[in-house]
């Protein structure tokens, strides 16, 4: 069942089925360009799912004929410098959060991810893309530097010298290449990817959630600690993991040789 009520004018459809969450990018018509409804709808849904214990697993996507074209230009050439504030603010508000949570983030890409787009999609911690999608950076045809995360994201996956190559030059990506390079974790044909993607989301809609939050929270951190400090930090975590029902849960199933029934507490 969806808790949206989707129309044609509504810039980002926020639909939940049991524990999954899918953000669908919805203006089609510009190939789903970042707008300020859209940044800020982004926004209102990221900040609703984030405080929903009951969401264990979150997809991003797009209608239409691609993922996301980047920034809407038009909101930028009416306005640069006001247009390009009123867009990241929001945005920059909703991304620590999504990268916070819990539920694993999916990005379902197909077509396109150029710009902001393909900095949202480096955001998640999950890309399943469809055979054919090109991949951009673009930002340097514009003649600006990148924005949402993407200076972070990026040399953190290719490494800091291919970062600055795929960001100075500005060339397309094809699958292979992306998935070669790690931008990427699955290429499918375009007619399995909503199956694909609905199949990832329900195994880890399934798994431990607060242990996949913790699992992601100190990969991500480990770049700003000594061993020491991370070990430290792993302890903690793992610690704190063990007081929780899906830890009981998964220590008894192997002790019997069974599947364990994770709940996500």
């Amino acid at each position: 069942m969806k808790s949206s009520d989707p129309t044609p004018t509504t810039p980002l459809l926020l639909e939940r089925h049991g524990p999954i969450a899918t953000l669908r990018f919805n203006r089609p018509e510009a190939l789903n360009a970042i707008d300020v409804p859209m940044a800020r709808a982004f926004l209102a849904a990221v900040q609703t799912i984030a405080a929903d214990p009951g969401v264990r697993a979150v997809v991003l996507c797009g209608n239409g004929r691609g993922f996301m074209a980047g920034g809407d230009l038009a909101t930028l050439r009416a306005n640069p410098v006001q247009g390009a504030i009123d867009i990241l603010t929001p945005l920059n508000q909703a991304l620590p959060l999504l990268a916070q949570m819990n539920a694993p983030v999916i990005a379902q890409v197909h077509g396109a991810a150029a710009g902001a787009g393909l900095s949202l999609m480096l955001m998640a911690d999950y890309v399943i893309a469809a055979e054919g999608t090109k991949f951009n950076l673009a930002y340097i045809h514009l003649g600006t530097c990148c924005d949402v995360g993407a200076s972070w994201t990026l040399p953190r996956i290719v490494g800091e010298r291919k970062a600055l190559e795929i960001a100075l030059l500005g060339d397309a990506i094809n699958t292979d290449d992306a998935l070669r390079l790690g931008l990427v974790n699955r290429v499918v044909p375009a007619a399995e990817l909503q199956a694909a993607t609905t199949a990832l989301a329900e195994r880890l809609a399934d798994g431990p959630t607060l242990a996949y939050g913790a699992m992601k929270r100190l990969v991500r951190q480990s770049w700003n600690r000594s061993l020491p400090e991370q070990l430290a930090a792993e302890a903690q975590a793992f610690v704190e993991c063990a007081g929780t029902a899906d830890f009981r849960a998964g220590v008894d199933a192997f002790h019997v040789r069974q599947a364990a029934q994770f709940k996500g507490l």
